[in-house]
């Protein structure tokens, strides 16, 4: 196979325009190139090596010339790696480590993508480097935001994050050793979450490219490699959900109706985006409707971000791996969204995955929540932040068996109705409200329950402790 030069190019060959150059000859000027180089790259560069470091450091993938050469030096080099010095070419692997695939096509993308698996699986030393870069090219740079969003750019977005990931899967076939960074490669390169003061450009921008990136995190999770990082990767998601949620002020929320609270607008607004099949299971139609809460970047990308995780979810359990997931979920769930304070929306990711198995997920989410309720040795904050979950979800998951919600809502008044009776004789002056605050957790969590919509048959407990 030949490849097509100019005279201007390199100098490689002091001939005419259109000579050509096979590849055995192309792998062995580039090793001399790299030879060439002393001790350090800035002691003798030569021409040769300078242009070939210019190669890798232009980034246009328009120049129809320059995209022929840049496919024909990543396949040479990659047939030279071990003539590359991590010290003497430092110049040259810089600019290949920073190279974005989404800028070229497919012939560049993959010769790029041989030549960093040929780097990975040459040395050790650029293990590292290579998943970064690879991990880099989860989103597209700045410019193609907007392209990413039109139908060429979904596909463009496909075939750079299939190679992105085949190439991940292959360096962990041969470099085992390239699962210890990955994780933390991943999560650490996750977009940055822009502040509401920011300008609102660069809020949509971030908030896009956030989402484009979780969507490489799902599709890393499903993979080959998901049983080595899932976990990881599935709880950094449902962080970055939070990070989301507490951006949405109640203040958005309440001003078309001020009497909204947590526990009663959500039911009509996610239920225009839910629909339940003859099961009771969920099932998504558009969206979870936040667009309408706030109408401001953050609602809209939660909303889309938790529409994205939620088909992963039901693509993890079509293929049988649910109770993993949900393992991980509910890991999440305690350690993410249980105490942080201002969270709404997110707990419906977890209520989804409730809804594909109530029988098993669905009453051990709702144990969970009770026994974290009642057990004394938890902090007043998480047994009442428990306790209010337990309510919002029990008073929306349609799915639940009738037997179920009465005996947790039974739980709840047996608990409550034992701590009053310990206090039921002191004097109502020297009642501490504070002091008892979980007991009125429980009793404010309960009264929002009997209010469940379903012709449930439910036993009440309004009795206030003084």
């Amino acid at each position: 196979m030949g490849m097509e030069i100019e005279n201007n190019k390199m100098e490689v060959i002091k001939e005419e325009e259109d000579s050509e150059v096979t590849d055995s000859e192309m792998v062995r000027f580039l090793r001399n190139a790299l030879q060439e180089v002393g001790e350090t790259e800035f002691e003798s560069s030569t021409h040769h090596y300078s242009d070939l470091v210019a190669v890798f450091g232009n980034q246009d993938g328009r120049d129809t010339d320059h995209v022929a050469l840049l496919v024909a030096s990543s396949r040479a080099l990659s047939r030279a790696v071990t003539y590359i010095d991590i010290d003497r070419h430092n110049s040259l692997l810089s600019n290949i480590f920073r190279m974005s695939i989404w800028n070229f096509g497919e012939n560049v993308m993959d010769a790029l993508i041989d030549l960093i698996k040929a780097l990975a699986a040459s040395s050790g030393k650029y293990v590292e480097d290579c998943l970064e870069m690879l991990v880099r090219n989860f989103k597209p740079p700045q410019n193609l935001l907007n392209f990413v969003s039109q139908p060429h750019g979904i596909a463009k977005k496909e075939k750079v994050q299939d190679r992105v990931h085949k190439a991940l899967k292959d360096i962990a076939e041969l470099m085992p050793v390239s699962l210890l960074y990955l994780n933390g490669i991943v999560v650490q390169r996750m977009p940055r979450m822009s502040s509401k003061n920011d300008f609102p450009r660069k809020i949509k921008d971030d908030l896009q490219l956030s989402e484009i990136y979780v969507e490489s995190m799902l599709k890393l999770e499903r993979g080959v490699l998901g049983r080595f990082m899932g976990n990881v990767m599935l709880s950094a998601v449902v962080y970055r959900l939070v990070e989301l949620d507490v951006e949405i002020e109640w203040d958005e929320i309440l001003q078309d109706d001020p009497s909204k609270g947590i526990f009663d607008m959500e039911i009509e607004d996610t239920d225009e985006a839910a629909d339940y099949n003859d099961d009771g299971e969920v099932c998504l139609k558009a969206g979870f409707g936040l667009q309408k809460m706030g109408a401001d970047a953050f609602a809209d990308r939660l909303d889309s971000l938790m529409v994205l995780t939620c088909e992963h979810i039901k693509s993890r359990a079509d293929e049988g791996h649910l109770h993993e997931v949900f393992d991980t979920l509910l890991l999440s769930f305690k350690k993410s969204i249980l105490d942080t304070h201002k969270s709404k929306f997110a707990q419906f990711v977890m209520f989804y995955a409730c809804s594909l198995d109530p029988e098993r997920c669905g009453v051990r989410f709702a144990v969970t929540l009770a026994d974290t309720f009642v057990r004394a040795g938890e902090s007043p904050t998480t047994r009442m932040s428990a306790v209010a979950y337990l309510a919002s979800y029990l008073s929306r998951a349609r799915f639940l068996p009738s037997t179920l919600v009465v005996s947790m809502l039974k739980r709840l008044v047996d608990w409550c109705a034992k701590y009053y009776c310990k206090f039921q004789d002191v004097e109502e002056e020297n009642i501490n409200p504070h002091v008892h605050r979980v007991f009125y957790s429980g009793c404010q969590a309960y009264v929002i329950d009997v209010g469940i919509p379903s012709g449930r048959v439910l036993i009440k407990w309004s009795t206030p402790l003084r």
